[in-house]
């Protein structure tokens, strides 16, 4: 992508694990964008965040917001809220995220061309380890957007966000492994809730398009996929000082 800053070219920082405090953790995602401004090296990252429901800004400011937190609470899925993405997104035990920092030279540029590069990193990682899966995603979906992969005429498997600095993006998702059933259960009160259209039929799995329930080896697919042909510095969230880079 021609906006991207060429300092750090050839390196992708691969951070694995994640830290057992909720909040810590999500600082540790933000602060690969800090990271990447400054260092002017990709990072990438692939996890299971474990079980909660996440809002985004738009469902925060609803009528309906507190009869959703208190739903999601009701089926075992702990509400939080996020700065990026649209909808309320559920993350299921075996749900994974990824997250991809990438430095600019020019933040006007290329918004697309990111989600673009993403989608298609989705689709071949997925596709690679046997799941029949497009672009696309089926109406009244949960967190409907532009740049999402669905079962191929199927449910939604996968959405994108991106956040955006001056000087670097950090574009970001998550992958439905397996776990339905679930999720379907949690969203149709969610959505209800908060009253926009959802259809619990729409909710898609890398399972259901024929991949593996195995999260790890989807994630090791996702992130080789993300990595491309980069020199690979890998560390561990776990070992980041608590407030390094979060903004």
């Amino acid at each position: 992508m021609t906006d991207e800053r060429r300092g750090g070219e050839g390196r992708v920082r691969v951070y694995r694990g994640r830290r057992s405090d909720r909040e810590a953790d999500r600082a540790a995602t933000a602060a690969m964008l800090v990271e990447a401004g400054d260092s002017g090296v990709s990072a990438v990252r692939v996890w299971a965040p474990g079980r909660s429901l996440a809002f985004g800004r738009r469902d925060a400011r609803a009528d309906g917001y507190e009869r959703a937190t208190a739903a999601a609470r009701e089926h075992g899925f702990p509400p939080v809220e996020r700065s990026v993405g649209g909808r309320a997104v559920a993350y299921a035990e075996s749900t994974l995220a990824f997250a991809h920092a990438v430095p600019l030279d020019d933040a006007r540029t290329g918004l697309n061309d990111r989600y673009e590069t993403a989608v298609g990193t989705l689709v071949d990682a997925l596709r690679g380890v046997g799941a029949g899966v497009e672009r696309g995603e089926p109406p009244a979906s949960y967190c409907p957007g532009d740049y999402s992969v669905r079962v191929a005429g199927g449910g939604k498997v996968a959405g994108i966000a991106q956040r955006v600095r001056q000087d670097a993006a950090l574009v970001s998702g998550c992958v439905t492994v397996a776990e339905r059933g679930p999720i379907r259960a949690v969203l149709r009160p969610v959505y209800d809730a908060l009253g926009v259209p959802f259809d619990p039929d729409t909710v898609g799995s890398v399972t259901q398009a024929g991949g593996p329930d195995d999260a790890e080896a989807v994630r090791e697919a996702l992130e080789a996929e993300f990595v491309g042909e980069g020199a690979v510095e890998t560390r561990d969230v776990a070992d980041r000082p608590a407030d390094a880079g979060d903004d």
